[in-house]
């Protein structure tokens, strides 16, 4: 599992998203990006952050380092702001840490990148069907002069299906992405050398020690999936066959 860390303080909200993430002190010193369990989206966005993380890692881009953040509720007694005590109430346990990179700032039209790291990017998204890295909100950062990328809970979508039960993968696997709206839409060009680069480096096997990472209490059982290894195995089956196809690369799916 990823290391876990308890909460010794809560700093303060960040109130560019909807989730009302924090900053927070651990007990390790460290100071960490806090996305709670407790926010509107559920634990599977936690578990996409997790996941596409650890992707991005594997095939040689810049994202923080994540933790599991133990929160004790006791905590929210000394918050004021109401919002952030019902937060705190309704987040026990395990959340999402990620570790705050202090002096860095966002990516926007005056920043450059190198095209391949660009295009990396690219097809990380395109494999995860990310949909949330437009100009609006690029989930970027520049950071002692390299490129981070962080914020991923709007990836793998096909999760939030599961409700009534986990699915064929074979839909996700096929499903085209659009780069249209990418911040580096200009660098689909790119796709076939990186293809090239990073898809050796995952697999079944990859995916399985990715999702390993990942806390059980996170792993809402569903419907053919009633136990963490199971949900797990479920995730490695959706990666590995979306990795198996190329309908989903942009320039095979406008063919």
């Amino acid at each position: 599992m990823i290391p876990s860390v308890a909460v010794t303080r809560y700093v303060t909200p960040l109130r560019e998203g909807g989730s009302l993430p924090g900053i927070v002190e651990g007990d390790d010193l460290g100071t960490y990006v806090c996305k709670f369990r407790g926010a509107g989206q559920g634990l599977r966005v936690l578990v996409a952050e997790v996941i596409v993380g650890e992707i991005a890692r594997r095939i040689g881009l810049h994202t923080p380092r994540l933790v599991a953040l133990e929160l004790d509720p006791e905590i929210a007694r000394y918050e004021a702001d109401e919002e952030v005590q019902d937060l705190l109430n309704r987040s026990s346990g395990l959340n999402l840490g990620i570790d705050f990179l202090p002096g860095a700032f966002g990516f926007d039209s005056n920043s450059t990148t190198a095209a391949g790291v660009a295009a990396k990017v690219l097809w990380l998204d395109a494999f995860t069907a990310n949909v949330d890295r437009s100009w609006r909100n690029p989930n970027l950062l520049v950071w002692h002069g390299d490129l981070w990328v962080i914020d991923h809970g709007a990836a793998l979508y096909f999760h939030h299906a599961w409700g009534g039960g986990v699915t064929d993968p074979t839909r996700f696997a096929n499903q085209p992405w659009s780069p249209e709206d990418h911040v580096f839409a200009s660098h689909a060009a790119g796709f076939a050398d990186v293809e090239a680069e990073v898809a050796p480096l995952l697999g079944a096997d990859a995916f399985a020690e990715i999702l390993a990472l990942v806390p059980d209490e996170w792993l809402e059982p569903v419907p053919g999936a009633e136990g963490p290894d199971a949900v797990r195995a479920a995730y490695v089956r959706f990666l590995t066959a979306r990795l198996a196809t190329r309908q989903w690369l942009p320039e095979v799916a406008a063919s």
